[in-house]
């Protein structure tokens, strides 16, 4: 008997092992691979694992948030995500997602997304075993996103307003976000880079990586560097070298491209 297979991405231990066992209980003839606890943990699995049949993803994980795992692999796979934030839910559907689930999950809710599931994997196996592409899918059931046009930003007494095309990149250090201008002017923005890059239009922003956030316009040239990585330099401080991985140097190359 060939078992369909799944994985949950949780950092809390005994929230997984609740939904490993609700889920077991509701569909016995699943096997489990994975019990993974973080990104970079989801994403050396994925790089050296067959994709299973389904994900079971928290969106919050202990270092991050889940949506930096896609710049970083390819899922082909379905994914359930779960969390206890319903602000994620539109983001959520953008990536691969059958479906959205607030904790503490409930059996019904669970059941109803493996019904989802199900008939997706039907589908696909009427369909010659053709991959079935769950994040187009998910683009042309989701309302068009209205990205972030400006911040405001806090000086002294007072305030300012920073439109986001005057922003050459964004970089985080010791979990502060500061906006770095094309005039190499330095303003603090009062929320994550996290969260920044999700209100950021994806075809003039680009995560570099885990502390930095490319302004198309910004980028002078690139170069090869060891590993396969791909080193940056940036028209506001041509010294400066801004390294992408060899994981994320395809996507880079699309995204100057496109």
């Amino acid at each position: 008997m060939i078992h369909k297979t799944f994985i949950i991405v949780e950092d809390e231990i005994r929230s997984g092992e609740m939904l490993r066992d609700l889920f077991l209980e509701l569909r016995p003839e699943w096997k489990m691979l994975a019990h993974l606890k973080s990104i970079e943990e989801t994403v050396d699995w994925f790089n050296s694992h067959e994709q299973p049949d389904l994900v079971f993803m928290d969106i919050e994980l202990a270092d991050g948030n889940c949506f930096n795992i896609f710049s970083e692999i390819k899922i082909t796979c379905g994914i359930i995500f779960t969390t206890a934030y319903s602000e994620f839910a539109l983001k959520a559907f953008e990536q691969n997602s059958i479906d959205y689930l607030l904790k503490p999950i409930k059996a019904r809710e669970l059941e109803r997304a493996i019904l989802k599931l199900e008939q997706l994997l039907e589908f696909i196996e009427q369909q010659s075993n053709q991959f079935f592409d769950y994040q187009h899918l998910a683009k042309l059931l989701s309302k068009p996103t209205v990205y972030r046009q400006r911040f405001m930003i806090s000086r002294n007494d007072s305030f300012m307003k920073l439109d986001v095309k005057d922003v050459a990149h964004f970089v985080s250090d010791n979990r502060v976000t500061t906006a770095v201008t094309f005039d190499n002017k330095h303003h603090i923005i009062s929320q994550s880079l996290d969260k920044t890059e999700q209100e950021l239009d994806p075809v003039m922003f680009f995560r570099a990586n885990r502390q930095t956030i490319l302004n198309i316009e910004a980028v002078d040239q690139f170069e090869s560097y060891f590993g396969g990585k791909l080193a940056v330099r940036l028209k506001t401080d041509p010294k400066e070298k801004i390294i992408i991985s060899q994981a994320k140097a395809a996507a880079f190359k699309s995204w100057i491209n496109s």
